[in-house]
Protein backbone atom coordinates (compact mmCIF):
# COMPACT_ATOMS: atom_id res chain seq x y z
CA UNK A 1 0.00 0.00 0.00
CA UNK A 2 1.45 3.37 -0.94
CA UNK A 3 1.79 6.31 1.44
CA UNK A 4 -1.24 8.19 0.13
CA UNK A 5 -3.63 5.25 0.51
CA UNK A 6 -2.19 4.47 3.91
CA UNK A 7 -2.80 7.98 5.13
CA UNK A 8 -6.33 7.91 3.74
CA UNK A 9 -7.38 5.04 5.96
CA UNK A 10 -5.36 6.28 8.92
CA UNK A 11 -7.15 9.63 8.67
CA UNK A 12 -10.48 7.83 8.35
CA UNK A 13 -9.64 5.82 11.50
CA UNK A 14 -8.83 9.05 13.34
CA UNK A 15 -12.10 10.44 12.04
CA UNK A 16 -14.01 7.53 13.57
CA UNK A 17 -12.13 7.99 16.84
CA UNK A 18 -12.79 11.71 17.20
CA UNK A 19 -16.40 11.23 16.16
CA UNK A 20 -16.91 8.69 18.95
CA UNK A 21 -15.18 10.91 21.52
CA UNK A 22 -17.29 13.97 20.63
CA UNK A 23 -20.39 11.76 20.58
CA UNK A 24 -19.58 10.51 24.08
CA UNK A 25 -19.38 13.99 25.60
CA UNK A 26 -22.36 15.29 23.62
CA UNK A 27 -24.48 12.29 24.62
CA UNK A 28 -23.58 12.26 28.30
CA UNK A 29 -24.03 16.01 28.52
CA UNK A 30 -27.41 15.87 26.77
CA UNK A 31 -28.50 12.98 28.98
CA UNK A 32 -27.65 14.85 32.15
CA UNK A 33 -29.27 18.05 30.87
CA UNK A 34 -32.55 16.29 29.99
CA UNK A 35 -32.30 13.50 32.58
CA UNK A 36 -32.96 11.04 29.77
CA UNK A 37 -31.41 8.30 27.68
CA UNK A 38 -31.35 8.56 23.89
CA UNK A 39 -30.30 6.49 20.89
CA UNK A 40 -26.71 7.71 21.02
CA UNK A 41 -26.30 6.25 24.50
CA UNK A 42 -26.46 2.78 22.97
CA UNK A 43 -24.00 3.63 20.21
CA UNK A 44 -21.60 4.90 22.86
CA UNK A 45 -22.30 1.80 24.92
CA UNK A 46 -21.38 -0.43 21.99
CA UNK A 47 -18.14 1.52 21.44
CA UNK A 48 -17.15 1.61 25.13
CA UNK A 49 -14.51 -1.16 24.98
CA UNK A 50 -12.56 0.26 22.01
CA UNK A 51 -13.35 3.99 21.80
CA UNK A 52 -10.17 5.31 23.45
CA UNK A 53 -7.95 2.25 22.84
CA UNK A 54 -8.29 2.81 19.10
CA UNK A 55 -7.16 6.42 19.43
CA UNK A 56 -4.01 5.26 21.20
CA UNK A 57 -3.39 2.41 18.76
CA UNK A 58 -3.62 4.78 15.79
CA UNK A 59 -1.26 7.21 17.55
CA UNK A 60 1.37 4.49 17.80
CA UNK A 61 1.23 3.29 14.19
CA UNK A 62 4.06 5.50 12.91
CA UNK A 63 6.21 5.43 16.03
CA UNK A 64 8.76 3.25 14.23
CA UNK A 65 9.62 6.27 12.06
CA UNK A 66 10.96 8.22 15.04
CA UNK A 67 11.70 5.77 17.86
CA UNK A 68 15.39 5.34 16.86
CA UNK A 69 16.09 9.08 16.76
CA UNK A 70 18.24 10.73 19.46
CA UNK A 71 16.30 11.66 22.58
CA UNK A 72 16.14 15.37 21.77
CA UNK A 73 14.66 14.83 18.30
CA UNK A 74 12.32 12.15 19.54
CA UNK A 75 11.14 14.26 22.47
CA UNK A 76 10.47 17.20 20.16
CA UNK A 77 8.16 15.09 18.02
CA UNK A 78 6.51 12.88 20.59
CA UNK A 79 6.63 14.77 23.88
CA UNK A 80 7.09 18.53 23.49
CA UNK A 81 4.65 18.54 20.58
CA UNK A 82 1.80 17.23 22.69
CA UNK A 83 2.69 19.14 25.85
CA UNK A 84 2.66 22.44 23.95
CA UNK A 85 -0.94 21.91 22.84
CA UNK A 86 -1.95 20.50 26.22
CA UNK A 87 -0.66 23.52 28.17
CA UNK A 88 -1.99 26.02 25.65
CA UNK A 89 -5.50 24.61 25.52
CA UNK A 90 -5.67 23.86 29.23
CA UNK A 91 -5.05 27.57 29.77
CA UNK A 92 -7.70 28.51 27.19
CA UNK A 93 -10.30 26.17 28.72
CA UNK A 94 -9.65 27.42 32.23
CA UNK A 95 -9.72 31.08 31.24
CA UNK A 96 -13.07 30.62 29.48
CA UNK A 97 -14.75 28.22 31.92
CA UNK A 98 -13.37 29.41 35.24
CA UNK A 99 -11.75 32.78 34.74
CA UNK A 100 -14.58 34.31 32.70
CA UNK A 101 -17.72 32.14 32.96
CA UNK A 102 -17.31 31.69 36.73
CA UNK A 103 -15.58 35.05 37.25
CA UNK A 104 -12.80 33.35 39.20
CA UNK A 105 -9.39 34.23 37.68
CA UNK A 106 -7.54 33.14 40.82
CA UNK A 107 -9.25 29.77 40.71
CA UNK A 108 -8.34 29.44 37.03
CA UNK A 109 -4.69 30.04 37.86
CA UNK A 110 -4.74 27.54 40.70
CA UNK A 111 -6.34 24.89 38.51
CA UNK A 112 -3.77 25.50 35.79
CA UNK A 113 -0.93 24.86 38.21
CA UNK A 114 -2.67 21.67 39.34
CA UNK A 115 -3.13 20.68 35.67
CA UNK A 116 0.65 20.36 35.38
CA UNK A 117 0.50 17.13 37.39
CA UNK A 118 -3.16 16.13 37.12
CA UNK A 119 -4.46 16.20 33.50
CA UNK A 120 -7.29 18.66 32.97
CA UNK A 121 -10.61 17.48 31.58
CA UNK A 122 -10.79 15.95 28.14
CA UNK A 123 -7.20 17.08 27.48
CA UNK A 124 -5.92 14.12 29.52
CA UNK A 125 -5.50 12.18 26.26
CA UNK A 126 -2.85 14.58 24.93
CA UNK A 127 -1.06 14.62 28.29
CA UNK A 128 -0.95 10.83 28.41
CA UNK A 129 0.20 10.59 24.78
CA UNK A 130 3.38 12.37 25.84
CA UNK A 131 3.85 9.83 28.64
CA UNK A 132 3.29 6.86 26.33
CA UNK A 133 5.90 8.23 23.93
CA UNK A 134 8.47 8.47 26.71
CA UNK A 135 7.69 4.97 27.96
CA UNK A 136 7.94 3.45 24.49
CA UNK A 137 11.30 5.13 23.95
CA UNK A 138 12.62 3.88 27.30
CA UNK A 139 11.66 0.24 26.74
CA UNK A 140 13.12 0.42 23.23
CA UNK A 141 16.39 1.86 24.52
CA UNK A 142 16.49 -0.94 27.11
CA UNK A 143 15.96 -3.46 24.27
CA UNK A 144 13.05 -5.12 26.05
CA UNK A 145 11.37 -7.57 23.64
CA UNK A 146 8.03 -6.57 22.16
CA UNK A 147 6.26 -9.58 23.65
CA UNK A 148 7.51 -8.85 27.16
CA UNK A 149 6.60 -5.16 26.99
CA UNK A 150 3.18 -6.01 25.61
CA UNK A 151 2.55 -8.63 28.30
CA UNK A 152 3.53 -6.23 31.08
CA UNK A 153 1.50 -3.38 29.59
CA UNK A 154 -1.53 -5.66 29.15
CA UNK A 155 -1.33 -6.64 32.82
CA UNK A 156 -1.20 -2.96 33.78
CA UNK A 157 -4.24 -2.26 31.61
CA UNK A 158 -6.33 -5.07 33.04
CA UNK A 159 -5.42 -4.06 36.60
CA UNK A 160 -7.62 -0.99 36.07
CA UNK A 161 -5.92 1.15 38.71
CA UNK A 162 -7.85 3.78 40.61
CA UNK A 163 -5.19 5.84 42.37
CA UNK A 164 -5.04 9.54 43.28
CA UNK A 165 -2.99 10.06 40.08
CA UNK A 166 -5.33 10.21 37.09
CA UNK A 167 -2.32 10.49 34.78
CA UNK A 168 -0.92 7.20 36.04
CA UNK A 169 -4.28 5.44 35.90
CA UNK A 170 -4.89 6.45 32.27
CA UNK A 171 -1.31 5.70 31.25
CA UNK A 172 -1.52 2.26 32.83
CA UNK A 173 -4.81 1.56 31.08
CA UNK A 174 -3.90 2.71 27.57
CA UNK A 175 -0.14 2.35 27.08
CA UNK A 176 -0.60 -1.21 25.85
CA UNK A 177 -2.72 -0.02 22.92
CA UNK A 178 -0.24 2.68 21.96
CA UNK A 179 2.54 0.10 22.07
CA UNK A 180 0.42 -2.39 20.12
CA UNK A 181 0.04 0.19 17.36
CA UNK A 182 3.83 0.46 17.21
CA UNK A 183 4.67 -3.25 17.53
CA UNK A 184 1.84 -4.54 15.32
CA UNK A 185 1.98 -1.79 12.68
CA UNK A 186 3.28 -4.06 9.87
CA UNK A 187 0.53 -6.60 10.60
CA UNK A 188 -2.17 -3.93 10.79
CA UNK A 189 -1.09 -2.27 7.53
CA UNK A 190 -1.07 -5.64 5.77
CA UNK A 191 -4.47 -6.57 7.22
CA UNK A 192 -6.06 -3.31 6.09
CA UNK A 193 -4.49 -3.67 2.64
CA UNK A 194 -5.97 -7.15 2.28
CA UNK A 195 -9.33 -5.95 3.55
CA UNK A 196 -9.45 -3.23 0.91
CA UNK A 197 -8.62 -5.83 -1.74
CA UNK A 198 -11.36 -8.19 -0.49
CA UNK A 199 -14.19 -5.98 0.81
CA UNK A 200 -16.84 -8.72 0.93
CA UNK A 201 -14.73 -10.97 3.15
CA UNK A 202 -13.68 -7.99 5.28
CA UNK A 203 -17.27 -6.85 5.74
CA UNK A 204 -18.31 -10.36 6.78
CA UNK A 205 -15.53 -10.39 9.37
CA UNK A 206 -16.58 -6.97 10.67
CA UNK A 207 -20.19 -8.09 11.06
CA UNK A 208 -19.07 -11.12 13.05
CA UNK A 209 -16.91 -8.92 15.28
CA UNK A 210 -19.76 -6.42 15.77
CA UNK A 211 -22.14 -9.21 16.77
CA UNK A 212 -19.70 -10.57 19.35
CA UNK A 213 -18.85 -7.13 20.72
CA UNK A 214 -22.52 -6.21 21.00
CA UNK A 215 -23.42 -9.51 22.63
CA UNK A 216 -20.80 -9.07 25.35
CA UNK A 217 -21.60 -5.39 25.94
CA UNK A 218 -25.39 -5.71 26.06
CA UNK A 219 -25.66 -8.91 28.09
CA UNK A 220 -27.70 -8.77 31.32
CA UNK A 221 -26.08 -6.31 33.66
CA UNK A 222 -25.72 -3.45 31.19
CA UNK A 223 -27.27 -0.19 32.28
CA UNK A 224 -27.75 2.96 30.21
CA UNK A 225 -27.99 6.04 32.41
CA UNK A 226 -28.15 9.73 31.41
CA UNK A 227 -24.43 10.32 32.02
CA UNK A 228 -22.98 6.82 32.18
CA UNK A 229 -23.08 3.39 30.57
CA UNK A 230 -22.32 0.13 32.38
CA UNK A 231 -21.51 -2.87 30.20
CA UNK A 232 -22.64 -6.44 30.76
CA UNK A 233 -20.11 -9.30 30.56
CA UNK A 234 -17.67 -6.92 28.85
CA UNK A 235 -17.06 -5.29 32.25
CA UNK A 236 -14.79 -8.24 33.01
CA UNK A 237 -11.22 -6.86 32.67
CA UNK A 238 -9.98 -9.72 30.49
CA UNK A 239 -12.97 -9.60 28.15
CA UNK A 240 -12.85 -5.81 28.00
CA UNK A 241 -9.17 -5.91 27.07
CA UNK A 242 -9.81 -8.49 24.35
CA UNK A 243 -12.68 -6.40 22.96
CA UNK A 244 -10.57 -3.24 23.14
CA UNK A 245 -7.72 -4.72 21.11
CA UNK A 246 -9.92 -6.54 18.59
CA UNK A 247 -12.21 -3.53 18.29
CA UNK A 248 -9.30 -1.16 17.65
CA UNK A 249 -8.02 -3.37 14.83
CA UNK A 250 -11.55 -3.84 13.49
CA UNK A 251 -11.99 -0.08 13.24
CA UNK A 252 -8.75 0.11 11.24
CA UNK A 253 -10.24 -2.38 8.80
CA UNK A 254 -13.52 -0.46 8.72
CA UNK A 255 -11.60 2.76 8.08
CA UNK A 256 -9.79 1.08 5.20
CA UNK A 257 -13.10 0.16 3.57
CA UNK A 258 -14.68 3.56 4.21
CA UNK A 259 -11.64 5.44 2.88
CA UNK A 260 -12.39 4.00 -0.57
CA UNK A 261 -15.86 5.53 -0.66
CA UNK A 262 -15.87 9.06 -2.07
CA UNK A 263 -18.98 9.99 -0.11
CA UNK A 264 -17.06 9.33 3.11
CA UNK A 265 -14.51 12.05 2.38
CA UNK A 266 -15.88 14.05 5.32
CA UNK A 267 -14.65 11.31 7.66
CA UNK A 268 -11.12 11.60 6.31
CA UNK A 269 -11.34 15.39 6.64
CA UNK A 270 -12.21 15.36 10.33
CA UNK A 271 -9.54 12.73 10.84
CA UNK A 272 -6.94 15.04 9.32
CA UNK A 273 -7.96 17.66 11.86
CA UNK A 274 -8.66 15.25 14.70
CA UNK A 275 -6.41 16.80 17.33
CA UNK A 276 -7.54 20.30 16.38
CA UNK A 277 -11.10 19.15 17.06
CA UNK A 278 -10.07 17.34 20.23
CA UNK A 279 -8.48 20.32 21.93
CA UNK A 280 -11.38 22.68 21.20
CA UNK A 281 -14.66 20.77 20.85
CA UNK A 282 -15.80 20.90 24.49
CA UNK A 283 -16.02 24.70 24.35
CA UNK A 284 -18.70 24.99 21.60
CA UNK A 285 -20.27 21.77 22.90
CA UNK A 286 -20.82 23.17 26.39
CA UNK A 287 -22.00 26.62 25.32
CA UNK A 288 -24.35 25.30 22.62
CA UNK A 289 -25.96 22.78 24.97
CA UNK A 290 -26.44 25.43 27.66
CA UNK A 291 -28.02 27.83 25.17
CA UNK A 292 -30.33 25.23 23.62
CA UNK A 293 -31.55 24.00 27.01
CA UNK A 294 -31.94 27.49 28.56
CA UNK A 295 -33.92 28.71 25.55
CA UNK A 296 -36.06 25.58 25.56
CA UNK A 297 -35.35 24.91 21.89
CA UNK A 298 -34.59 21.20 22.27
CA UNK A 299 -35.77 18.86 25.02
CA UNK A 300 -35.35 15.49 23.32
CA UNK A 301 -32.18 13.70 24.46
CA UNK A 302 -31.30 12.18 21.08
CA UNK A 303 -31.88 15.43 19.18
CA UNK A 304 -29.89 17.47 21.70
CA UNK A 305 -27.04 14.97 21.44
CA UNK A 306 -27.02 15.14 17.65
CA UNK A 307 -27.21 18.93 17.35
CA UNK A 308 -24.55 19.67 19.95
CA UNK A 309 -22.29 16.97 18.49
CA UNK A 310 -22.49 18.53 15.03
CA UNK A 311 -21.81 21.99 16.43
CA UNK A 312 -18.84 20.67 18.43
CA UNK A 313 -17.35 19.18 15.25
CA UNK A 314 -18.00 22.08 12.91
CA UNK A 315 -16.87 25.00 15.08
CA UNK A 316 -13.24 23.83 15.55
CA UNK A 317 -13.01 22.99 11.83
CA UNK A 318 -14.37 26.42 10.94
CA UNK A 319 -11.97 28.07 13.38
CA UNK A 320 -9.04 26.18 11.88
CA UNK A 321 -10.09 27.23 8.36
CA UNK A 322 -10.50 30.90 9.33
CA UNK A 323 -7.10 30.98 11.02
CA UNK A 324 -5.43 29.53 7.94
CA UNK A 325 -7.15 32.13 5.74
CA UNK A 326 -6.48 35.23 7.84
CA UNK A 327 -2.99 34.19 8.89
CA UNK A 328 -3.54 35.13 12.54
CA UNK A 329 -3.78 32.77 15.49
CA UNK A 330 -1.81 29.98 13.88
CA UNK A 331 -0.18 29.16 17.23
CA UNK A 332 -3.52 27.64 18.32
CA UNK A 333 -3.19 24.73 15.89
CA UNK A 334 0.44 24.92 14.74
CA UNK A 335 3.35 24.72 17.14
CA UNK A 336 5.60 27.78 16.67
CA UNK A 337 9.35 27.39 16.17
CA UNK A 338 10.15 28.75 19.63
CA UNK A 339 8.26 25.82 21.16
CA UNK A 340 10.51 23.21 19.54
CA UNK A 341 13.81 21.63 20.50
CA UNK A 342 15.20 22.25 17.01
CA UNK A 343 18.77 23.50 17.09
CA UNK A 344 19.28 24.24 13.41
CA UNK A 345 16.57 26.83 12.91
CA UNK A 346 15.04 24.95 9.98
CA UNK A 347 11.31 25.17 9.61
CA UNK A 348 9.36 21.97 9.99
CA UNK A 349 5.71 20.98 10.04
CA UNK A 350 4.44 21.07 13.61
CA UNK A 351 0.79 21.21 12.62
CA UNK A 352 -1.74 19.08 14.46
CA UNK A 353 -3.77 18.50 11.32
CA UNK A 354 -3.11 14.75 11.36
CA UNK A 355 -3.41 14.33 15.09
CA UNK A 356 0.29 13.58 15.33
CA UNK A 357 3.45 15.42 14.46
CA UNK A 358 4.88 15.01 11.00
CA UNK A 359 7.40 12.23 10.90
Amino acid sequence: MDQTKRLDWVDAAKGISILLVVMLYATNGAGEATNGVGAFHYIIGFATPFRMPEFFLISGLFLANVIARPWAKFADRRVVHYLYFYLLWAAIHLILKVGLASADPVGAGQQFVWALVQPYGVLWFIYVLALTGIAAKVVTELRIPHWLTFAGAAALSMAQFDTPSYAFDQFARYFVFFYAGYALAPVIFKLVSRAIAAPVIATTGLLAWAALNGALVFTPGFVAEPGHFTMGLAENPLLEFALALSGSIALCVLAGLLSKAKWMGWLTLIGQRSLAIYVAFVIPLGFSRLALVKLGLISDTTMLSAVTMIIALIVPLAGYWVIQKVGFGGFLFNRPQWATLSQNGKKSDHSIKYGAPAE
